[in-house]
Parts: structure tokens; sequence; C-alpha cells
């Protein structure tokens, strides 16, 4: 009798694109494309489609086997899901530092950049722990690192031309996560072979 063996998908496209459309939408509003200067919908991408879905991805990476995907994209799923309770007026977080008046405290643009610094240095040694893996992944969290140095800054400074060029930076690292998704998920099975799109595995040779 024949051994049926179970076939499982593999889920880092969907976390992928996941990661790069959140960067994208909020990327797209720092550098105030089409003069936008209020980027509250990116909450929508963060929460429900960023938060969510890395989430769910986290757990099934560690479902099979991928500690370090697992540990990435959890990880990334509760930022996405704590960028948007920042902001959104259901959470309250932001409340918490207005006046009866409701002007904004200092404080919270400075708290702002310390957590966007605390995530910077989670993607740091994310960059650092995945070197060998491909040149796409190291570009999304070197330029991501980058972006989220800046936006940093610009919480602590004010200066606007911090958040600009963070966006910047936010869309090369949008643009290396969208490629190594679609690197993982154009496959012989559902599109033609011209439109594949090579790893670029940084991995060494197994002798």
């Amino acid at each position: 009798m024949p051994v049926y063996h179970r076939q499982y998908g593999n889920p880092a496209p969907l976390g992928l694109l996941a990661y790069g459309t959140v960067f994208l939408c909020s990327s797209l509003f720092n550098i105030h494309s089409r003069g936008i200067n209020n980027g509250s919908l990116v909450l929508l991408f963060a929460t429900f489609y960023g938060g969510i879905m890395q989430t769910l991805v986290g757990m099934w990476e560690m479902f099979l086997g991928n500690t370090f995907g697992a540990t990435v994209f959890a990880t990334y799923g509760g930022f996405n899901l704590s960028y948007g309770a920042l902001y959104m007026p259901g959470v309250g977080v932001q409340a918490l530092y207005t006046d009866a008046n409701g002007v904004v405290s200092p404080d919270f643009a400075q708290a702002v950049g310390i957590y966007l610094l605390i995530w910077d240095v989670i993607t740091l040694l994310f960059l650092i722990g995945c070197l060998r893996s491909s040149l796409p992944v190291v570009w999304t969290f070197g330029t991501t690192v980058v972006a989220l140095t800046l936006l940093a800054a610009n919480s602590f400074t004010g200066i606007g031309s911090l958040a600009i060029a963070g966006g910047a930076f936010g869309l090369c690292a949008a643009a290396g996560a969208y490629y190594a998704a679609l690197a993982g998920f154009y496959s012989p099975t559902v599109t033609f072979k011209a439109i594949r799109l090579p790893p670029m595995s940084l991995a060494y040779a197994e002798v």
C-alpha cells in the first residue's frame, strides 16, 4: 500500500508580501505622495494585513521547523499590531499623552522615537542572522534598519526631511520584500519559466 505524504505550502511569501505592503504604504505617506500629510490609512494595512498575517505566518513557520522565519514573522506581526495600537482611537495610547485641550505632549514623539529605535535594534539582530539567506532578504533588512533609524531620528528631532528619507529607504525595503516573496511564489506550477525570479541565495554550497 503506497504511503501518503502530506505536502505543506511555503508561508514565507505571504509573510514577505505583508511585510513589504505595510512598508510600501507607510513609506508612500512618509514621502507625502500625492500631497498626503495624514497617513492614518496605513493602520489598516499594519493591523489587518501586516499584523495578523505575519503572526499567522510565524506560527506556521514554527510548525514547519523554521525557527528563524517563525521568530522574524511573529515579531514583525507584533510590531505591526503594536504600531496600529499607538494611533487607533479605540486603544487610547496616544490619548494618554493628550491633555484636556487635545494637545499632544512632546513626550509622545520622544516615546515613539524610543519605540522605533528598539525595533531598529531588533531588525539589526535579524540582519546579522540572515547574512547567509539571500540577497533580497539581506537588502530588505538592511534598508529597514536605515529606514527605522531615520524615522526614529525624525521623532526625536521633528526634522521633516528625516521622515522623507526614511520613507525612501522604506520603499527600498518594500521592493526587497516583494522580490523575495515573488521569488518563492512564482513556481513552475503557477507561471511561466521566463517570469520566475532567481532567489539569489547567499548560502554556502553543500560539500
